[in-house]
């Protein structure tokens, strides 16, 4: 019996795949299990193959694994899509008083329950999904009664009734199986600790409120649209406010006018979003407004494939816009770090008044994982808001006729913040190039003071702050694997399948891309260098091979696909043998 379990739901869009998911997922973290989801989806409301992948075990998962143990197949073609990951112990439940016919190959056991005659029995066919999760908690031996607050959170807004007939669907599809199959080889095990189950998307929303967030506007997209959907109902009740704009140049202007006006403000979209603001993200950085911008990305150029896993845009991020843009580019490794570098991203912004763009992607936006809520300590949370004056350290900062100097060409690159209500603190500030007052000028002179002024806070932000990476594996090996965003989970647990086959590996995940570590010593230290990246042209590579001035080895993947532990380790393997470009 494997130490974890892999388990899936497939079939159409609208077959209400997703809440399926997520109910069997909540039910298994609430059983003290960590859990690690997955999901594959068409860009379409109806059609098109989705499916929702759980990997849960009493151990901490990071990845996905070509494993499939337990499916629940409502279309043949859910089956099809997954025979590669099928084995001689896996089992398919599936509706066998259906008009299709499932054609399961001969090593695999097939579980026939009649998902909608049971579910009609229940109170409606509709339940048809939950009778197959009471089967697979049979199939599982997972108690059933773990699956019932899941079934009373997702159904109790639509009355008791409802959530009493879903339990009793769940319970028919239990003993459909217990009366007509044996006993199987999976034995889900229940703990007594207590984990939150959590996706990217939301950990974002929840680093938003915990930094002090209170202006969100956004233009839904996929898949940053669940950072708006966690702040509606909740910033509120710290005083905030989200506003759903008319298109993703009206957010970025809204989000930019609150946080002139004082407030933490913030958006998020996806790579087509991200063009849009690019003009508004440069007047950002030449005001000086402190602004918090989340592109969650996604396969491209164009539309691309919107519910597909890729990391394109860093070359947006870190060079899009007219001009020089001084700027901070972060990007969150993992689920948890999505609350945490939200939170670094609202105090960068803030004490060095520059627009922080916060990148994520599919990958980490729609996977939910279990945590530790200790994780999430909103009382470790500090909140920066660097420069500001008040009424008292406000006469410093004004001219000799005593106007505020908004723009003055301080040391450090910094200037004076005042925001709206400050005695004697009143200024403007204009998308041209202004003297210390924000009034425009041709001046030659104060053109390069202005733009040395705004750069100068990168260097600042240099010296002050560390910019560093988190390392796993073995410090000594000769082998050096490197990556940034998602990818970091799947690299972890291949660091296990390597190590147990005598590979050493050394990995280092980079959170942040501008200013990032200076990892030549790192590079030079290591006989093979792998940088890996959900891209074709190997974006964060090119900054690597900037950076150190050596050629470095590449995998790249770029199916649409997020990587996997046991695919990334074979990689690895493949470029150590190979010493050449990888291409997954």
């Amino acid at each position: 019996m494997p130490s974890d379990l892999n388990w899936a739901i497939g079939g159409e869009a609208g077959d209400g795949i997703d809440s399926t998911g997520k109910i069997f997922a909540q039910a298994l973290s609430r059983a003290g299990r960590h859990v690690f989801t997955s999901k594959d989806f068409a860009s379409r409301i109806r059609g098109g193959y989705t499916a929702y992948k759980i990997r849960t075990s009493t151990e901490k998962v990071q990845s996905v694994v070509d494993r499939l143990d337990l499916l629940v197949a409502l279309t043949q073609r859910t089956i099809d899509e997954n025979l590669d990951e099928l084995h001689e112990e896996s089992v398919i439940i599936y509706d066998g008083e259906r008009s299709w016919e499932a054609e399961i190959p001969d090593e695999i056991t097939g579980v026939s329950v009649p998902l909608k005659s049971l579910a009609e029995d229940a109170g409606g066919a509709i339940m048809a999904n939950t009778v197959a999760l009471g089967a697979a908690c049979e199939i599982a031996s997972f108690p059933i009664e773990n699956l019932d607050e899941s079934l009373e959170k997702r159904f109790g807004d639509k009355g008791s009734k409802i959530v009493e007939n879903n339990k009793d669907a769940a319970r028919l599809g239990r003993d459909h199986v217990r009366e007509n199959y044996g006993e199987f080889d999976y034995e889900l095990e229940t703990t007594d600790n207590d984990y939150v189950l959590l996706n990217g998307d939301e950990a974002i929303g929840m680093g938003a409120i915990a930094a002090g967030c209170r202006f969100y506007a956004g233009y839904p997209i996929t898949p940053a649209t669940d950072v708006m959907h966690y702040l509606i109902g909740r910033i509120e009740q710290y005083g905030g406010h989200v506003i759903q704009a008319e298109d993703e140049l009206s957010a970025i202007n809204m989000a930019l006018g609150a946080a002139r006006a004082g407030a933490r403000s913030m958006t998020a979209t996806s790579g087509p979003g991200i063009d849009l603001m690019a003009e508004t993200f440069g007047l950002a950085a030449t005001s000086e407004t402190p602004l918090v911008i989340c592109d969650v990305m996604r396969s491209g150029p164009s539309t691309g494939m919107p519910t597909k896993q890729e990391q394109g845009d860093l070359n947006m991020t870190l060079y899009g816009g007219h001009g020089e843009v001084p700027r901070f580019v972060v990007a969150p490794t993992t689920i948890s770090e999505c609350f945490h570098k939200t939170v670094e991203a609202f105090n960068l912004a803030e004490k060095y008044q520059l627009p922080v763009y916060l990148v994520s992607d599919l990958a980490l936006a729609v996977t939910e994982e279990t945590f530790d809520p200790m994780e999430f300590d909103m009382d470790e949370v500090e909140v920066e808001r660097g420069k500001v004056v008040d009424d008292e350290t406000v006469d410093e900062w004004l001219d000799e006729e005593g106007r505020f100097r908004a723009h003055a060409d301080t040391e450090d690159g910094i200037s004076p913040r005042s925001l709206p209500g400050t005695a004697d603190g009143a200024h403007m500030s204009t998308g041209l190039e202004h003297d210390e007052l924000g009034r425009r000028t041709e001046s030659t002179d104060m053109r390069v003071k202005q733009v040395d002024k705004r750069q100068r806070k990168v260097e600042t932000a240099r010296e002050r702050e560390t910019f560093d990476y988190r390392e796993f594996g073995d410090p000594a090996a000769e082998t050096l694997v490197i990556s940034w965003g998602s990818n970091e989970g799947a690299l972890v647990e291949a660091l296990d399948i390597l190590e147990n086959e005598g590979i050493d590996v050394r990995v280092l995940s980079v959170p942040y891309i501008f200013p990032r570590p200076d990892l030549t010593e790192e590079v030079e230290a290591a006989e093979d260098v792998i940088v890996v990246e959900c891209n074709k042209t190997g974006q964060f590579a090119d900054l690597i091979e900037h950076d150190v001035l050596t050629r470095v080895q590449r995998i790249n993947k770029y199916t649409g696909v997020r990587f996997k532990a046991d695919e990334l380790a074979e990689e690895i393997k493949g470029a150590l043998a190979a010493d050449t470009e990888v291409t997954a």
